[in-house]
């Protein structure tokens, strides 16, 4: 009889493991920076309608909301394509 001999598997170094944490955690959060900056102008320009009596200022903040985001978008994978 004889035995299967499995394959050996490299185990990963708790060096390794960091990395793959640090980039899930590096790109993880490309996923929240549009909405989150959108929601934030929004909220802004709610608040300045309620404050002014105004009724655009909600558009424009998530105008300004959207621009911020994709600033953010742009500067994050601009230096990811530099690492």
């Amino acid at each position: 009889m004889a035995e299967e001999q499995k394959p050996a598997q490299q185990e990963e170094t708790p060096e390794q493991k960091k990395n793959v944490w640090l980039l899930v955690a590096r790109y993880g959060h490309i996923g929240f920076i549009l909405p989150a900056c959108v929601i934030v102008g929004l909220l802004i320009g709610s608040a300045l309608d309620k404050w002014l009596g105004t009724k655009s200022l909600m558009l424009a903040g998530i105008i300004l909301g959207s621009i911020a985001g994709f600033v953010e978008l742009i500067r994050v994978m601009m230096k990811a394509s530099k690492d």
